[in-house]
């Protein structure tokens, strides 16, 4: 069961419904979204049926939910949730860009990296400062001091920052720096890490697993979500299969699937489906036609000398088509480019 509260409840009647709940001898969850408060309420049958928590002051409404993510459901939503990023909004009525380079390799070339997204259109900053590598020998990020380079380069583009976290014990350095924390693939069930993220009290980007479900990926949303943050947005980032020509199989389905399941915001990553640049902008343009709230590509100055997977960053007359599409397409599907709304 979920508890919606009114959007102008007050702490104390927020309070006298988590122990009304706790007197029944249920478990009360606070996630708190942008404009509303939700309760997610853990029980036998015999609490959720004798609950009555519909008369109290500050609910708006109750509702039984059958789907085991409870806060993340679309069931407790009557409309789609936006996400707001340092004001940059990721939600069903506009259409954003997140661009950058997927590693952060030096101040110039971040920076570099940065103006090019942002002439494409972008209103957020990628930028891996942690980097998980398949070799323990490949390049693992700048750590710190790629966050410092980062945060100075939002200083002079304005481009709010989305960075991944690889450890809890990374959780506060990140959230002291960037604007959306990020899970990656291979953490989608790292459920310490998801609990942690959740309890910061900053956005956070959620990819699907190399082989996770829907339910599995939404269940992980919903670790974060029971720890009191409801701004997550998930990232199809595609997923592995037989298919050795492509770096992953790019799930465009999930964009339809998780908007009917979900309340949460969805965006596409192209350039870790597709692992080349020339597949990257088709994918976009599907995610886009899918109905996608957003797309992150990566992007380099000099994608052959990139540290870190130069194959699929964009550049050049790759980075023109992109531009294109995300300048024209989202307006057929009736959505306002972020960058608009930026001025």
């Amino acid at each position: 069961m979920v508890i919606v509260m009114t959007p102008a409840a007050t702490e104390d009647e927020l309070a006298g419904v988590v122990r009304h709940i706790e007197a029944h001898g249920g478990q009360a969850f606070v996630s708190r979204g942008v404009t509303r408060t939700i309760v997610g309420v853990v029980g036998s049958e015999q609490v959720l049926e004798t609950l009555d928590a519909d008369g109290l002051p500050g609910v708006a409404d109750t509702k039984r939910i059958t789907a085991p993510y409870k806060l993340v459901s679309a069931d407790n939503h009557t409309k789609r949730s936006t996400v707001r990023v340092g004001g940059v909004p990721i939600g069903p009525d506009t259409f954003t860009l997140i661009a950058g380079p997927c590693a952060v390799e030096t101040p110039d070339q971040t920076l570099q990296s940065a103006l090019l997204a942002k002439r494409a259109g972008a209103t957020l900053l990628r930028g891996g400062a942690y980097k998980p590598r398949t070799s323990p020998y490949a390049f693992q990020g700048l750590a710190l001091d790629g966050l410092k380079i980062l945060s100075e380069v939002r200083a002079e583009t304005g481009l709010p920052i989305v960075t991944e976290v690889l450890d809890v014990t990374d959780v506060d350095d990140v959230a002291e720096y960037a604007d959306m924390l990020q899970v990656g693939a291979r953490n989608m069930q790292n459920f310490g890490l998801l609990q942690a993220m959740g309890s910061v009290g900053k956005p956070v980007m959620l990819k699907r697993g190399l082989s996770a479900t829907y339910e599995e990926w939404l269940m992980a949303a919903e670790y974060i979500a029971q720890r009191g943050n409801l701004d997550v947005v998930l990232c199809e980032r595609g997923i592995r299969s037989y298919e050795p020509s492509i770096r992953n199989t790019f799930d465009v389905s999930a964009v339809p699937m998780i908007q009917a399941l979900s309340h949460l915001p969805i965006i596409v990553d192209p350039s870790h489906a597709a692992g080349r640049r020339d597949l990257v902008v088709p994918l976009a343009r599907a995610g886009i036609a899918a109905g996608a709230d957003g797309v992150m590509v990566d992007v380099h100055p000099d994608p052959e000398t990139a540290l870190v997977d130069g194959a699929q960053a964009l550049n050049g007359a790759s980075l023109d088509e992109l531009a294109e599409a995300v300048a024209t397409l989202p307006a057929l599907m009736g959505r306002t480019s972020a960058a608009h709304l930026a001025g």
